[in-house]
């Protein structure tokens, strides 16, 4: 089987196991008794757990060559976690699972991406990666439309038994990409140009310090922080506050806020690299800015079953062209450097950071000020990236429009 095809069979099948149940954990709990403070709780314990792991799941996919088993235990861990909601209630049981479906869904990101530049090289990676993510949130749209059915027609029940079915396709989408078909040096990020003292510079160096030792990409990590604190929460918030308003079936509602999203993100995923080209890095990823405070707005006013349209379409728009602009932005400021995944892996844990206490924060306000100061206050926060990235523009444009020498240029690096 041609190995780009598997792969992206793979991430159509990897959406629905990567978060475990995702947005329908919320409407689960609630029908379950749960208040929205507690719900945020476990969820933000999850988003911690994630947080602390991607870095090492980077690192890690960087060192093996078994990739495709590390997508497979990820897969299988990360079901098997969600179907043991469907067990316990139990706050400790709920927690321990969200633990265990972030940190083995930490993995799969990295992985995924690793294995992409494995098969198509940097030259091709924008390109797969972008179809990559049309198919990942194709496989939103299905697995949360089917989400929604089941669960109006056979309860929650249906809805993990879903996830059991996805988390088996995933691990054969895996297994039917061919061993051979990976390079594994270029899927860290080492290429044939590359010599050997500036290979040996890198081979032992932190996440972290990559970080550190690229402004670009510190500057790029600590804005996608502030955009997930007000984002993260967002849409299992609207979907608790329009269920509480007596709008919707708690199943179909939240299976309609991610169709929406997800339909949208599939066009921006695939207009995402002619924009790029357009607009550059800096212009695009400015774009997923602006939509979040105005996306916070416009859910404070319309806490309404057809309010779901514009707030998602927002979300769809900002994290679309994220989930397409971050990832190759951060393979550009890292190539040749042998530590792209790990490069990965702390972007991926520093925006957790703001994802993590994102549900935390968006449940107190919710429970202590209503679902709408709530709202209000999470799209103010995330302005926070909008400023960061407007304040160093010009040193942020310089670097992602030389991408590929940036990650050695001295002048970025201090």
């Amino acid at each position: 089987m041609n190995p780009l095809y598997a792969l992206e069979g793979l991430n159509f099948f990897m959406a629905d196991v990567q978060a475990g149940i995702g947005p329908f954990l919320g409407v689960f709990l609630q029908a379950q008794g749960w208040h929205p403070e507690s719900i945020g709780t476990v969820m933000t314990l999850g988003g911690i757990a994630g947080m602390l792991t991607t870095s090492p799941a980077g690192a890690l996919v960087d060192a093996t060559h078994h990739k495709r088993r590390l997508i497979v235990a990820a897969g299988v861990m990360t079901t098997l976690a969600s179907l043991a909601l469907w067990v316990s209630h139990d706050f400790w049981m709920v927690a321990a699972s969200q633990v265990l479906t972030a940190v083995t869904g930490a993995a799969l990101g990295p992985a995924v991406a690793g294995v992409t530049l494995g098969i198509v090289r940097e030259r091709g990676f924008d390109r797969q990666f972008a179809r990559n993510q049309m198919a990942n949130h194709a496989g939103n749209v299905v697995g949360a439309a089917l989400s929604g059915w089941l669960g109006w027609r056979f309860g929650f029940g249906a809805v993990f038994a879903l996830a059991g079915v996805f988390g088996a396709m995933t691990v054969l989408s895996t297994l039917l990409i061919s061993r051979d078909s990976i390079d594994h040096d270029s899927a860290r990020g080492l290429v044939a140009s590359s010599s050997s003292s500036s290979s040996s510079e890198h081979e032992h160096a932190s996440g972290f310090r990559m970080l550190l030792a690229c402004r670009p990409l510190l500057l790029l990590a600590a804005a996608l922080a502030m955009f997930h604190l007000g984002n993260a929460a967002m849409l299992p918030l609207y979907g608790l506050a329009v269920v509480a308003a007596h709008q919707g079936d708690p199943s179909a509602f939240t299976a309609q806020t991610i169709v929406v999203a997800q339909l949208v993100m599939v066009a921006a995923a695939f207009f995402a690299n002619r924009l790029i080209q357009r607009a550059g890095y800096w212009g695009v990823i400015l774009i997923t800015f602006l939509a979040l405070p105005l996306r916070g707005l416009v859910a404070a006013i319309f806490i309404t079953a057809w309010g779901v349209w514009p707030v998602q379409a927002l979300d769809g728009i900002g994290a679309g062209l994220q989930s397409v602009a971050v990832p190759a932005l951060v393979v550009r400021l890292l190539q040749g450097t042998g530590r792209v995944n790990v490069g990965q892996g702390v972007v991926m844990t520093v925006q957790g950071i703001g994802a993590a206490l994102s549900p935390a924060l968006g449940g107190a306000l919710a429970q202590h000020f209503g679902y709408v100061r709530a709202f209000l206050a999470l799209g103010a926060v995330s302005t926070g990236s909008l400023a960061l990235w407007l304040c160093f523009g010009a040193s942020l444009k310089k670097a992602c429009g030389n991408c590929r020498d940036s990650a050695n240029d001295p002048s970025l690096a201090t």
